[in-house]
């Protein structure tokens, strides 16, 4: 459980029913609220948005929430009732990149808009019916641009058919009347939304074939199957590199602002439409999100599949999007929301040297001469680890991430574990053979300071490198570092974490 508490939607309220406390009836709580999964600094701004649950919870003497309910004014940010004064947190800096914005106020906006809270505003503020319900108790469809993420109600999918094979995201997957529902359909303004049509970028290729129906999915006797459940719809990338497959999980995140909902009791569906399974290396991670197993689309096959509310995701790698597209205004400052999914609330050590085993790149020839150097300074302490998903569990590695004060490793998706370092924390990217920006704007991000080599002529490549199918590349070979510069920024990170104030914070607790 300790372990669990680095990812943002782990703590829950449980409550007790009547039945099994054997309490009266009149003593049974009005609502579920262990299904609400939130940390408790976050109820307060998920009240704000939810007036009917803050009403009951108000009138209700075993809600466990009657402190947030004192920060009446409290709001996320995105809300249309929102003030500025009063939102989770707003970006602050000192400068800026005039490329970027023509003021500091300016930018802050502009940061605000791309990697924060205000990312979930600009996606509100495009959501449109493209499947308008005729009546109460039928179907709708609402996506926000080029179907980025789509809300559905009561949505009819046939499955009876499928055209499985080896692709993943089959375009022609489904055929007019396998999807849809019964409401009036603009098929212009859905057929406009496919500007973006990518299998990780939109969804509309899956919902550019929504039908109107001229039944009732859920009342006229079509369904083989009726999910009640709410259900989300997901399109992953690769669940065996952590920097693509956490785009999914932070991508997952936003949608539960989008769709204001943050219930583990849901469904989540992997649309796949080929017939292979997933290799997943950081499943323990759907535990935030979910109390059940993930279900692969292909469950379904030979059914037509009804299902009373559903929303389809946010996408990995769409344009623009957040975490892996995000076009970065140049300001110091970490995006809020992306803490919030993290939500840290770990110990510490001192410092880990990290090998990133997703890449062969792993510093083989010079490994022992730098720890021999780290182990001089007797501020440190050092740490070798090898993090192979086989031998050390992902929550174990995460934990160990937690607690370090300097990260060190080289190019690669494992520096992704920088998401779960302590604010106070450097990311030393050891070597970017590539020059490449990814880490340096997660670690913006994140909010934590990113450091990587300074001086090309003291570090040593082995070779050209040999990638098994792109011939020469420098992303795989080994490195020889000059000991003495990989010291000084060693202790260039170190002094950053000193003078930390969070840094410092925590070390006056500990001492107490």
């Amino acid at each position: 459980m300790l372990l669990l508490v680095a990812l943002c939607l782990v703590c829950t309220y449980k409550t007790t029913s009547a039945a099994d406390s054997g309490q009266d009836s009149s003593r049974t709580p009005q609502l579920d609220y262990s299904s609400l999964v939130l940390p408790q600094q976050h109820i307060p701004f998920f009240l704000h948005n939810n007036k009917r649950l803050a009403k009951l919870c108000k009138e209700d003497p075993l809600c466990p929430f009657k402190d947030a309910l004192l920060l009446k004014k409290a709001c996320w940010g995105y809300e249309k009732s929102c003030s500025p004064e009063h939102r989770f947190s707003y970006p602050v800096c000192t400068s800026f990149d005039s490329g970027w914005a023509n003021s500091i106020q300016a930018a802050q906006e502009l940061f605000w808009k791309q990697a924060d809270f205000g990312y979930v505003r600009e996606r509100l503020s495009e959501m449109k019916t493209l499947c308008k319900p005729m009546s109460p108790g039928d179907s709708s469809l609402k996506c926000t641009s080029h179907m980025r993420f789509c809300r559905a109600v009561n949505l009819f999918l046939d499955l009876r058919s499928p055209r499985r094979g080896h692709e993943r995201y089959k375009e022609d997957f489904l055929e007019q009347g396998e999807i849809g529902g019964h409401c009036s359909l603009d098929s212009k303004a859905l057929a406009t939304e496919g500007m973006h049509k990518s299998p990780l970028q939109s969804w509309f290729a899956e919902l550019q074939m929504y039908s109107e129906l001229d039944f009732h999915p859920l009342d006229d006797g079509h369904c083989d199957v009726i999910i009640d459940r709410p259900t989300i719809f997901m399109k992953l990338d690769a669940g065996v590199n952590m920097y693509h497959h956490f785009c999914d999980f932070v991508n997952l995140y936003i949608s539960q602002h989008l769709n204001n909902s943050f219930s583990r009791d849901i469904n989540i569906v992997m649309w796949d439409t080929s017939l292979y399974g997933y290799g997943d290396l950081f499943s323990e991670t759907w535990r935030a999100f979910t109390d059940d197993d993930i279900i692969h689309l292909k469950n379904f096959d030979s059914k037509r599949v009804c299902f009373r509310d559903a929303f389809f995701s946010l996408l990995p790698r769409m344009r623009y999007g957040l975490f892996y597209n995000t076009p970065l205004v140049r300001i110091p400052h970490a995006s809020v929301a992306l803490k919030c999914f993290l939500f840290p609330h770990l110990a510490f050590v001192h410092l880990i040297m990290f090998i990133c085993c997703h890449l062969s790149m792993l510093m083989r020839l010079c490994m022992t001469s730098l720890i021999n150097a780290l182990k001089t300074v007797l501020l440190f302490e050092v740490k070798l680890v090898d993090y192979k998903y086989k031998e050390m569990p992902f929550l174990e590695q995460i934990r160990v991430t937690h607690n370090s004060d300097i990260f060190i490793g080289m190019h690669g998706a494992g520096l992704t574990h920088l998401l779960f370092l302590p604010d106070w924390a450097v990311i030393f990217e050891l070597y970017n053979c590539q020059d490449e920006s990814c880490y340096r704007d997660l670690a913006r991000l994140r909010g934590v300071h990113y450091m990587t080599w300074q001086k090309r002529d003291k570090v040593f490549p082995q070779d050209k490198g040999h990638h098994p199918t792109l011939g020469e590349h420098p992303k795989f070979t080994n490195y020889t570092f000059d000991v003495e510069e990989f010291m000084r920024l060693v202790l260039l990170a170190a002094e950053y974490v000193t003078r930390h104030p969070a840094w410092r914070a925590k070390q006056a607790r500990d001492e107490l």
